[in-house]
């Protein structure tokens, strides 16, 4: 049964039945000074972690108290051994606008070592297709749509939003978005790459959890140096990248799973990882 808990905290629901399956579903819903945290477990996943924010009256709205526990709880999914992937999505619409005093931890968000899904429903404008851009991944449903309209406020993207949305979709493309404060759909997304997949709104968690089911069969050490290697081209130039990735490819060799995966291969079986 679902119960509701005022608390300052976020608890994580998490437990495990029988064959070793994790339910774990985190809400978010600030409401006055309280944090109010409905918990249930929403799916049956194998370890995954799902994160959903949870504030439908403020339009999921972007504050202090929400980007804090996204982070605190992304953190402990991070730290957690039992799970593989992490699940970001929201309710109904995925974020729409931003509170200017949550900037100091922005960003946490994008050092998460494990892989990130952005389930994105709904709108996701400024503040909310910046935090979906943090992540390593988005998956749309057929009725979200896109932007940065700051400009409409007086103002300007102020989160990564003209840096990551160039490395996105383009210059000209992020030029015309941030410019003129359109919106983009979800499928106008996926035509420019800022979105990997489009699925119908309905069936949104059943295929995130399906691209992080797919995910959290492989090695996590490994998918932690493939998510690196990727990462590194937006800090580093192309040739200093290219060595960066030839070092992690090296360091693939001393694990245990790498070694699995090959004999596995040569042996014509499924590779049984270890996360070593």
């Amino acid at each position: 049964m679902p119960y509701h808990l005022k608390l300052n905290m976020l608890e994580k629901y998490a437990s495990h039945d029988g064959a070793g399956a994790l339910h774990t579903a985190i809400d978010l819903w600030e409401a006055a000074t309280d944090m109010v945290v409905l918990r249930e477990a929403l799916v049956v996943v194998r370890i995954l972690g799902i994160i959903t924010l949870n504030r439908p009256k403020q339009l999921n709205a972007l504050c202090d108290g929400l980007i804090n526990e996204l982070n605190a709880e992304a953190k402990n999914f991070d730290k957690d051994p039992n799970i593989s992937a992490i699940i970001e999505m929201a309710t109904r619409e995925f974020i729409e606008v931003y509170n200017t005093t949550m900037f100091a931890n922005w960003g946490d968000i994008a050092k998460i070592q494990k892989p990130v899904i952005a389930a994105v429903n709904g709108f996701a404008l400024g503040g909310g297709c910046e935090l979906a851009m943090l992540c390593d991944m988005i998956i749309a449903g057929d009725t979200a749509k896109f932007g940065q309209p700051e400009i409409k406020l007086g103002t300007i993207p102020g989160c990564g939003g003209t840096q990551r949305l160039i490395r996105a979709i383009g210059k000209s493309k992020a030029m015309h978005l941030i410019l003129t404060g359109d919106l983009i759909d979800a499928h106008q997304a996926e035509r420019d790459g800022l979105v990997a997949k489009v699925v119908p709104a309905a069936n949104l968690l059943d295929e995130a959890l399906a691209v992080a089911n797919k995910i959290a069969t492989y090695s996590q050490p490994i998918t932690r140096m493939a998510k690196e290697a990727v990462n590194a081209s937006y800090e580093m130039s192309l040739q200093e990248s290219v060595k960066y990735e030839a070092r992690l490819f090296y360091g693939s060799f001393a694990t245990h799973d790498q070694k699995e995966g090959m004999a596995a291969f040569v042996e014509k079986r499924k590779p049984n990882f270890k996360n070593e």
